[in-house]
């Protein structure tokens, strides 16, 4: 088979159809777009999980002096009586030590929460005006079932020496399956896209063969094979999805770039979120081009199965 005669036919079927070539192009790309963006979006969600989850526990706030200068704050009541004494301290962290449902229990005093505050947040404004002893001290719990930290909450509230019993693990829950359901939708747009793309795919090389039934003809009388005719076909199906794939990479990167990396973006406005990488974009991108070449190949095969009998 002469690789300039596949050549030449792939770029006449191009030419006859032009709109269409057009419109299986921008279908592709959207698709595998959104696609790609779904496989992006739940990395995202599992890098979130990881990070969050192994650092969010129940987290048992003592009161400092701050919060005994002004007791008439919301929130601040119980610990008008002062800052919690050591032998508070020693009791809660023993009474935590004792349930079943905890796995470990940590001391932070406020001179580490501190550091742990300047490391994180000491590039912004806020930072310059916190003070060590503003920061309260507290026990970082663990629990062997997290959701069950209501029962945290019920036994140390409002206890002698506790300004606060904090917990956010439903917070994070309802934001993960949030994103879960725009993960689902985005898929399902993908889906649709898809399937127009396909049915675009098999109406452009139907209308391609039947433009070129004359020629196909008179290439089965003088012997050409089924598949000798057949590949300039599925070569045209490949390189329209393949350009497809090229512009859906190009917007994932995009999306990456603007959205996330550069300038006044999500990294820079949101950095309590741990964002995905160009590790992540980059290993999804192979994939995109081999689906961009397969799927339209393997809809022409179909279709020329069935249509291109001569």
């Amino acid at each position: 088979m002469r690789a300039q005669f596949v050549m030449s036919e792939i770029g006449v079927g191009l030419r006859r159809n032009l709109t269409m070539t057009f419109a299986v192009v921008i279908s592709v790309a959207l698709s595998l777009a959104l696609f790609g963006g779904s496989l992006l979006m739940r990395d995202q969600v599992s890098k979130m999980k990881g990070y969050w989850y192994d650092k969010v526990n129940v987290s048992i706030y003592l009161c400092n002096k701050s919060d005994a200068e002004d007791s008439s704050e919301l929130g601040s009541r119980a610990c008008a009586k002062g800052a919690a004494t050591p032998e508070q301290k020693q009791l809660i962290q023993t009474d935590l030590e004792k349930m079943e449902l905890v796995q470990t229990v940590h001391y932070e005093s406020s001179d580490e929460a501190y550091k742990h505050y300047k490391e994180r947040f000491g590039h912004t404004a806020l930072a310059s005006v916190i003070t060590p002893d503003q920061m309260p001290d507290s026990f970082r719990v663990k629990l062997t079932e997290p959701e069950k930290y209501k029962v945290i909450t019920t036994a140390f509230a409002g206890r002698d020496g506790v300004q606060s019993v904090a917990d956010q693990h439903t917070e994070l829950d309802n934001l993960f399956q949030m994103l879960g359901y725009l993960n689902w939708a985005a898929l399902g747009i993908m889906l649709i896209m898809l399937v127009v793309a396909l049915l675009l795919i098999v109406n452009t090389v139907r209308v391609s063969a039947f433009s070129r039934r004359r020629e196909t003809g008179i290439m089965r009388l003088v012997g050409a094979s089924s598949f000798y005719i057949q590949v300039p076909f599925i070569m045209e199906a490949a390189f329209a999805g393949l350009i497809g794939a090229v512009f859906a990479c190009l917007m994932l990167g995009a999306g990456q770039y603007f959205v996330i990396d550069h300038g006044a973006s999500l990294r820079t406005k949101m950095e309590l979120i741990n964002f995905i990488g160009w590790d992540e974009v980059l290993t999804k991108l192979p994939l995109v081009l081999a689906i961009g070449v397969l799927m339209p190949s393997l809809a022409a095969f179909l279709a020329l199965r069935k249509y291109l009998r001569v």
